[in-house]
């Protein structure tokens, strides 16, 4: 069995944790009515893009989600907060590098004994979350999860909803189609995003994603006989029926975001296993990315 197996399969036993977590880090996580910028990379960067979504959805204050290479030095905030699983990304580490002394930080990390943990002013630790796979699973959902619940937004039955996700079965011949489209609004928009990329580093997939109402807006022209187009929430008035047009197969998400990503990440180890693909070891990457010094 491979490592995001049993990785993945454990998200709503981690998600309960971080939930009952959250409140200890009140002030790390931003206070309502603070500027906040969130980053990452990777998986971490679509995460902290949702949470962006959630919290201004919320009028909790401004809030940006950068990938942490292209963060605005010349924008102002009260805090910045960094997503990273490893606490060794290059990226991360360098900004908090150049913020330290101008503006709060705190970094979410599942691996506390690493420069991070000097980098920032605040450490929120997730070390039952951590992963052996390359692929981010877990951790990824866990730290949303944790940040969810700081803006008051998890419920029991998210966690209820995950375990949905893991028990039934996907959808007949998903497995087979060899184009696969993720879409979603709001938040689940940055879902999508994660899906996509679950489905290219583990299987090797031809995937797209795009918010909702842009999917009309050329991609759908890709759509064909063997795509599968997934929507993350309500899909928006009509787009259900001239995706069925394309003769692709449409799958409008019934649970929570966050669980049809679980089921996402299913499709993704369903699929590697089909081609004969390790979805632990995903060609050109690793755990980390982390460049040489200049």
């Amino acid at each position: 069995m491979s490592h995001i197996h049993q990785e993945l399969t454990s998200q709503p036993e981690c998600w309960e944790r971080a939930a009952v977590q959250a409140p200890a880090h009140r002030d790390a996580l931003g206070r309502p009515g603070e500027r906040i910028a969130l980053v990452g990379c990777g998986t971490s960067l679509f995460m902290v893009q949702a949470v962006a979504a959630l919290r201004e959805a919320e009028g909790l204050g401004e809030t940006d989600a950068f990938a942490a290479s292209e963060f605005p030095a010349g924008r102002a905030y009260d805090r910045v907060i960094a997503l990273t699983r490893s606490g060794t990304t290059t990226e991360v580490l360098n900004l908090l590098g150049a913020l330290r002394g101008r503006v709060a930080t705190t970094t979410i990390t599942a691996d506390p004994d690493t420069p991070v943990r000097q980098a920032a002013d605040d450490v929120v630790v997730l070390d039952f979350a951590d992963e052996r796979s390359v692929v981010q699973t877990r951790f990824a959902t866990t730290a949303l999860t944790l940040l969810r619940a700081h803006l008051r937004l998890h419920t029991p039955q998210v966690v209820a909803d995950a375990r949905t996700a893991l028990a039934a079965p996907l959808p007949e011949g998903l497995v087979d189609r060899t184009q696969f489209t993720f879409l979603g609004c709001g938040w689940a928009a940055g879902l999508a995003q994660e899906a996509a990329l679950k489905m290219r580093e583990a299987s090797l997939s031809w995937t797209e994603a795009y918010p909702a109402m842009e999917y009309r807006h050329g991609p759908i022209s890709i759509s064909t006989t063997t795509t599968a187009t997934w929507m993350f929430g309500p899909a928006p008035e009509g787009l259900a029926e001239q995706v069925g047009e394309t003769g692709a197969l449409w799958i409008e998400g019934a649970l929570d975001p966050l669980a049809e990503l679980v089921r996402a990440q299913r499709l993704a180890v369903g699929v590697a296993a089909a081609k004969g693909l390790d979805p632990d070891r995903p060609r050109h990457l690793t755990r980390s990315v982390v460049l040489p010094a200049a």
